[in-house]
């Protein structure tokens, strides 16, 4: 690689988030130092000016304008293809620093050259951990994951595995999956084992690509030696319905081309029909509940967090 190589390039897709997007670039800019950096601000055909925002406030951050939605995970991969850098960072636009977590984040990966991707310890916005980290569990543990079980048991062993309860977020260690929220991939990673699975479009992308680097034998690493807050879902809850129908289409996809729970056809096409059910009842329950999240579980900001309070 050339010595002019930068260290790193921040991906940041958005959709209508203007104030937040603004408020995350403010933050990069004004705590990024000792790394040679770009920012690639991907915007998604808004309607809110956000790219009007970027283009005159942030002239150094390179602005790409989608005349149509291409949603998540084509943007990203979008900006792996332009990076110029030797790390790549999947950034949210719903998140924003609070010191140089990206100096420390290039610095681990320096440090530690067997880790194909990291991420760094989330905040909610009142600065309370965010639980980020998922293992992988059999098919019996996400069927009560899918019946709301944890609503009811929150002590359930099962459930506590999946959604990593038990992780000591002040250790770096490695990892099943953890949240593309912000997520650090070396060159290596997306050149070798690949780009994010564009048979999805904004759900489960980042569960399957884990999935896919363990299946590999790549390493996947936590560190806390970076911190980011997260707001949450900002996005994806502008039309929760269409969300909804397009996280399940997601889960379909994942069990029919990653086999997760299985090759067997009959298999696959119960997991189908289980969650086309479990689509409804989530539509039901937006319909007639006061929480209109799409992601509800553990690691979602609270209701109270999850409200665009920019200072």
């Amino acid at each position: 690689m050339s010595s002019s190589i930068l260290d790193l390039t921040i991906i940041i897709p958005n959709y209508n988030t203007r104030d937040l997007l603004r408020q995350c670039l403010l933050s990069i800019y004004e705590f990024t130092v000792g790394i040679r950096f770009e920012v690639i601000c991907i915007d998604d055909n808004s309607t809110d000016g956000s790219a009007d925002m970027v283009g005159s406030q942030f002239p150094q951050a390179i602005l790409i304008r989608n005349d149509t939605n291409q949603l998540y995970v084509r943007n990203n991969n979008l900006g792996m293809k332009m990076s110029r850098a030797r790390y790549a960072c999947l950034l949210n636009s719903d998140t924003m620093l609070l010191d140089n977590a990206f100096e420390s984040l290039v610095r681990f990966m320096d440090d530690h050259p067997g880790v194909a991707a990291c991420g760094p310890k989330l905040l909610n916005p009142d600065r309370t951990v965010q639980h980020c980290i998922r293992r992988f569990t059999g098919p019996g543990t996400l069927l009560l994951q899918a019946i709301g079980w944890q609503k009811l048991r929150a002590t359930s062993q099962s459930l506590r595995r999946l959604y990593a309860l038990d992780f000591d977020y002040s250790k770096p260690q490695r990892v099943d999956s953890i949240g593309t929220t912000a997520f650090m991939l070396r060159r290596s990673t997306w050149e070798t084992a690949g780009l994010l699975d564009d048979r999805f479009r904004l759900f489960v992308v980042d569960w399957a690509y884990n999935f896919m680097l363990l299946k590999k034998g790549y390493e996947v690493w936590y560190t806390p030696s970076a911190a980011i807050v997260h707001f949450g879902s900002q996005s994806v809850n502008q039309n929760a319905a269409k969300s909804i129908r397009e996280l399940h289409r997601a889960l379909i996809t994942f069990s029919e081309e990653y086999d997760y729970f299985g090759s067997n056809p009959v298999l696959k096409a119960v997991v189908r029909l289980a969650v086309h059910l479990r689509c409804a009842l989530k539509l039901a329950e937006l319909q007639l509940g006061r929480d209109k999240r799409v992601i509800k579980g553990p690691g979602a900001p609270t209701l109270r967090s999850n409200t665009k309070s920019i200072p």
